[in-house]
């Protein structure tokens, strides 16, 4: 059974939120455009995209954070790097919206490393059918605080020796992103076949931004820069790839070259009042 069909009979209610949670370079965001098309185009349901991504607080905020917390802040990506409360209002408009609705969908400027003006921002006319929201964490759950005592590379050995960013970002995780996650009716969650993957994928994709930005090369980076960027997103990627496989309602696991090879449904979740 194909997304679409699945989505047709899943969706009782609109809008029906669903998340896509996959790991960094695993094709999250093209399948939540391909998603979006098929089921417009094929379907007549009207799809609204909103990316975790895009919720990134701007630099400034993130700055002081990184002074009065942990430097290792400035650094967009883990929990507590979000603005969840936008999030939040942007959910709360779709779910009011009427067909003569204008929604303004947030959106971050990685090459800018901030939030693109309010001005500038993409806007969803009408009401939505469903409302897809995907991100590298989308409905992660924190780890057991004795889980955060080792450090899982040289990012958090030499970086954060004490352990309060990780702390700080677990802390963040069970605090702030329930109520956001919570919204969601069903969960799909990409595999991919080892955390090493994730440096390869990520360098294409940075290659296509360097492509895209040969007149402004601001946030594009270089071999040593991606693997120090990546280390940020190690632990709670593969806290997440170990998991959410149990309450995920659809896996897909990918190959290595990166082609999805199974689809499983997750029955436990058939029939949850909370999906």
């Amino acid at each position: 059974m194909g997304l679409a069909t699945w989505l047709q009979q899943k969706t009782t209610k609109t809008p029906f939120f669903l998340g896509l949670n996959g790991p960094q370079g695993s094709g999250k965001t093209t399948l939540a455009a391909a998603l979006s098309w098929v089921l417009e185009h094929q379907d007549g349901r009207r799809c609204a995209v909103l990316s975790l991504d895009d919720l990134y607080k701007t630099r400034a905020e993130r700055a002081v954070m990184a002074a009065t917390i942990h430097p290792l802040l400035i650094t967009r990506g883990v929990p507590g790097t979000h603005d969840v409360h936008l999030g939040l209002r942007v959910f709360d408009q779709l779910m009011a919206a009427t067909a003569h609705s204008e929604t303004p969908l947030p959106q971050f400027d990685k090459h800018r490393d901030d939030r693109s003006p309010a001005k500038d921002w993409p806007r969803f006319k009408g009401r939505p059918d469903i409302v897809i929201f995907e991100g590298w964490f989308v409905g992660a759950y924190p780890q057991n605080l004795s889980a955060l005592d080792s450090p899982v590379n040289d990012l958090e050995a030499l970086e954060d020796s004490k352990g309060d960013w990780r702390r700080y970002a677990n802390d963040a995780l069970a605090r702030d992103y329930p109520p956001l996650f919570e919204r969601l009716n069903a969960l799909i969650v990409l595999v991919i076949p080892a955390f090493d993957k994730v440096f390869e994928w990520r360098l294409l994709q940075e290659q296509k931004l360097k492509d895209m930005a040969l007149q402004d090369p601001r946030g594009v980076m270089d071999v040593g820069a991606m693997n120090r960027f990546i280390q940020h997103f190690e632990r709670l990627t593969r806290h997440t790839q170990r998991t959410l496989k149990e309450s995920a309602d659809i896996i897909l696991e990918l190959d290595t070259q990166h082609r999805i090879t199974q689809t499983s449904l997750n029955r436990l979740n058939e029939g949850n009042p909370s999906r």
